[in-house]
């Protein structure tokens, strides 16, 4: 470590300044050279009012307090408490006056005064703290006596506004209040002036009512907020651990209707309102469509081959051959097919912009602050809002301050835990072998799921068998992972979570790859002179129907079964807790569900909608009833940013990447659906390309974008670059800010230590300036009194304590 340098502080007694010349607290000169002078007017007053012995530190300079902490004298002591950083900011003088010239703007004016930022007058200055001796303080009393004659001035409304944004205590307030009032007598003749009077009370009123009217738009916007209430209930009661899931689930709502409104306004609405002619008898609706996607669903807006190949609102020049209709020249109709491929891009354009802010933000949000130090006492002396009166409000605010100190103190706790070398040994081999165990579960999964796939196209009269065993699979096999990942004993409840999450992913996306080759690699070969559309739109709706079933049974029997099991036979008091991992992969498996399915079955954000409308309610109240709060509570500061994140690389990519496929490689149905007359649903643009240049130079600029922008793959390479880079500078300017952080923090601690380093070098050149002192005086007097007064500053305390 490097020496720390040498420190030579040189104090200079220098004459009282002239009067009319204050000297700022910018100029740092000044400053230091009227600390001696408050100094030395401090220790003559603390001299006079008798002080306590303290013990000193044999050797030292520096007395020691009751538990061996330094303590300094009264007059260090007194400067110390009157530094900047010691008070709040501002000088009560400063702000009067610069509250006086405000009222004198404001009567001038005649308007209401826009309150900002204190200027830099306002800040307090070393000699204005000597309130008793200074000339200032009648200064002071003065302008409080031209502060109070100004407000007179006023009208009731601008007073009562200045007074509550003066930055002084509620005393002070309310004394200056009752001082401005006008008299009595002078109130009452200006009640007695008649017209001007009514016009200012209704003045007052308008603005009175205005202000109410805002306060409950305010407030009433507030309650809007979906599940407010809820969400403070479950944050404050269980933590932000189970919080978190909740609040996935609303993004994930928000997400869903992103993405069905488009689709709402150009596919759907628009198909709805120019309905096709049917092929066939449509079946009637016998309530098992809810179950199995199909029958009167399939001739619906619902699925694929509903849609038409046709040119809708198609104007009509003149008929030709009495039946047919000929477009007029330079028309633009409504393509279907154009409109089904561009909504569809547009729509999922726009949730992956969406996604990649909210996890740039979010990580953001998360990863600013550099470390937790000092939010313990933040939380204990800051976190209760005094506005709160209701008893559901403070009760609700007392359960969130305790379990925001029980995941603080438990998050502190862990880091506390050493662990020996043989220790860390072995949780690594119980690590890897329950890591194997897992992956073998994972690989049988995934080799039933394919057995089962390709029964199915043999045996297609069974519609429900292939969703019931992937759902059975996807309850059970995380059961047994957690079964598995007890043995491991993870120290951080939060890593116990990750791992979780990681291990039931794999699960379930490894199932969602073998589907996604089902249905594009095998059925659309089987299936060809059917629509292969609506059977992938029926088979992901039937998944969706099935594993929401199941996310009841398990609810249903996972929770309050088992609750009802322990409390009645078990006679156990504790209650299970509520598993975060599955439930948070659970709704990303099916949010990735509606993305494979969007492209076939345009309504299924809608579905999708209603699932988590119901799975909200559902899982909120099996939490109230039949869950406790984590046994070992912990701190989800980062679980939002681990939730986006997976939902935008595995789930949204993946979904990306099968539709792609999709519309570029795969041939369409030529019995149904916008794209039956094509090979690729990509040549729907090339298609309309065509049309436009011939529709005339009006439109000439279409082709062209199409062309360059679209059909052209260096455009689309351009913004996954951009979308990348986008991203990698959002995390290198996160790391930026967390570095600087812990820079400043740095800092900050050693101007601390340097405070400290300067207080203790002033502390000792005034004791043996003032022991030589004392010295002098002794020996020249031929005694030693107890207290000499004139005697420079420290000398009350060297005489209390008997000697130099």
């Amino acid at each position: 470590m490097s020496q720390s340098p040498a420190f030579v502080l040189n104090v200079l007694e220098t004459p009282e300044d002239p009067e009319g010349q204050e000297p700022s607290p910018y100029d740092e000169s000044e400053v230091h050279d009227s600390f001696h002078q408050l100094i030395q007017e401090q220790s003559r007053w603390v001299a006079e009012e008798g002080l306590e012995l303290q013990q000193r530190q044999p050797g030292t300079g520096t007395l020691l307090g009751p538990e061996g902490a330094p303590v300094y004298s009264m007059a260090t002591l007194r400067i110390l408490a009157s530094m900047p950083s010691r008070t709040i900011g501002r000088s009560r003088g400063a702000i009067i006056s610069q509250y006086y010239s405000r009222t004198v703007k404001l009567r001038r004016r005649a308007g209401r005064p826009q309150l900002r930022d204190m200027g830099r007058s306002a800040r307090p200055s070393l000699r204005l703290y000597d309130l008793e001796l200074d000339s200032a303080v009648l200064e002071e009393e003065e302008k409080r006596g031209l502060l109070v004659k100004e407000l007179q001035s006023l009208t009731a409304a601008q007073r009562d506004h200045m007074l509550r944004g003066m930055p002084l205590s509620l005393a002070e307030k309310r004394s200056l209040r009752s001082e401005s009032r006008p008299p009595r007598g002078k109130r009452r003749a200006q009640r007695r002036r008649g017209l001007l009077s009514c016009c200012d009370q209704l003045r007052d009123s308008c603005v009175l009512a205005s202000h109410n009217l805002g306060l409950a738009l305010l407030s009433g916007l507030q309650a809007l907020m979906p599940w407010r209430y809820a969400l403070k209930r479950i944050g404050g009661r269980f933590g932000s651990s189970v919080l978190s899931y909740f609040l996935f689930l609303k993004t994930l709502l928000a997400f869903n209707a992103l993405l069905l409104l488009p689709l709402l306004a150009f596919i759907v609405g628009v198909q709805a309102a120019f309905p096709p002619a049917p092929a066939g008898p449509v079946p009637t609706f016998t309530g098992l469509e809810l179950l199995t996607g199909g029958g009167h669903f399939t001739h619906s807006v619902m699925y694929y081959g509903y849609y038409s190949n046709a040119t809708l609102n198609q104007p009509c020049a003149s008929p030709l051959n009495g039946s047919q209709c000929a477009p007029e020249a330079g028309s633009l109709p409504y393509n279907m097919p154009l409109a089904y491929l561009f909504t569809l891009g547009a729509a999922f354009f726009i949730t992956c912009i969406t996604l990649v802010y909210s996890m740039s933000r979010s990580f953001g949000e998360s990863y600013r602050v550099g470390s937790t130090s000092g939010v313990h006492a933040i939380t204990v002396f800051c976190s209760w809002d005094y506005k709160v009166t209701q008893r559901w409000a403070i009760r609700l605010q007392h359960d969130n301050i305790r379990t925001q100190l029980k995941e603080l103190l438990a998050e502190w706790q862990s880091r506390q835990r050493p662990r020996s070398a043989c220790g860390r040994l072995q949780q690594v081999a119980v690590l890897g072998l329950v890591w194997l165990l897992c992956l073998g579960t994972t690989l049988g999964c995934t080799l039933a799921v394919y057995t089962f796939s390709e029964l199915m196209i043999e045996r297609e009269a069974v519609l429900l068998l292939l969703p019931l065993v992937v759902c059975l699979l996807n309850l059970g096999a995380p059961y047994l992972f957690r079964i598995l990942a007890a043995l491991e004993r993870h120290d951080s409840p939060v890593l116990e979570v990750y791992v979780a999450i990681c291990r039931n992913l794999i699960l379930k996306m490894v199932t969602l790859g073998i589907l996604c080759y089902h249905w594009l690699g095998r059925r659309v070969g089987t299936l060809k002179d059917q629509c292969w559309e609506n059977f992938v739109g029926q088979e992901l709706y039937r998944l969706m129907v099935m594993d929401f079933i199941f996310m009841l049974l398990d609810t249903l029997l996972g929770e309050l079964v088992w609750r009802l099991f322990s409390e009645k036979q078990l006679k156990r008091k504790g209650k299970p807790e509520f598993d975060i991992a599955g439930n948070v992969l659970e709704l990303i498996y099916g949010q990735t569900l509606t993305w494979l399915g969007v492209l076939f079955s345009p309504l299924l954000p809608a579905m999708q909608i209603i699932k988590l409308l119901l799975l909200f309610y559902i899982k909120k109240a099996s939490l109230m009833a039949n869950c406790q709060a984590p046994r070992r509570p912990w701190k989800a500061s980062h679980m939002s940013t681990v939730f986006v994140s997976l939902l935008c690389f595995p789930s949204f990519l993946g979904a990306a990447v099968f539709l792609c496929y999709a519309v570029w490689q795969v041939k369409p149905s030529s019995t149904c659906g916008p794209f039956r007359t094509l090979d690729t649903m990509y040549e729907a643009g090339k298609v309309w390309v065509r049309r436009l240049e011939k529709a005339g130079p009006r439109v000439s600029w279409l082709p062209w974008v199409h062309r360059y922008l679209v059909e052209d793959t260096f455009p689309i390479y351009l913004v996954s670059a951009l979308l990348l880079a986008v991203i990698y500078l959002n995390i290198q300017v996160v790391k930026g800010q967390r570095k600087v952080i812990c820079l400043l923090k740095e800092q900050i601690s050693n101007e601390g230590e340097d405070k400290i380093f300067l207080i203790n070098k002033l502390q000792r050149v005034y004791e043996r300036k003032e022991r030589s002192s004392v010295q002098g005086r002794g020996a020249g007097n031929g005694q030693r009194g107890p207290f000499l007064p004139g005697v420079g500053d420290g000398g009350w305390l060297l005489a209390s304590l008997g000697g130099p």
